[in-house]
């Protein structure tokens, strides 16, 4: 249950992360304009709170096995959001991040 609710937690956090980002873009590069990009500012900060819901109590961990989901998180948003087609050299990229995700995470410990 633990596991699940972990790999529940990073899901939130990368929708957070990589969408307040992506909509500070929207409001920069796209010229949207300043309520996307507050509303960006806002989700990053939301983001920052998340990871403190972690069952795992080392920062350093949880950071760096996010940085996995973050990577496959962010080829799927801008599939979803851009309509872009990674190549499969992304894909085996991001499997290969989420790999490590789950060897930081979840690998049995003897502590």
């Amino acid at each position: 249950m633990l596991i699940l609710r972990s790999v529940a937690l990073f899901a939130v956090a990368a929708l957070f992360e990589i969408g307040g980002a992506w909509l500070v873009w929207q409001g920069v590069r796209e010229h949207r304009g300043g309520l996307w990009i507050g509303a960006g500012v806002m989700a990053l900060g939301a983001y920052g709170f998340i990871a403190t819901l972690q069952p795992d109590a080392n920062f350093g961990r949880i950071l760096a096995a996010y940085g996995g989901v973050f990577v496959a998180g962010s080829l799927a948003w801008g599939m979803v959001a851009d309509g872009y087609r990674p190549d499969r050299w992304d894909v085996t990229g991001a499997l290969i991040c989420l790999a490590g995700m789950a060897v930081i995470m979840y690998a049995p410990r003897g502590n």
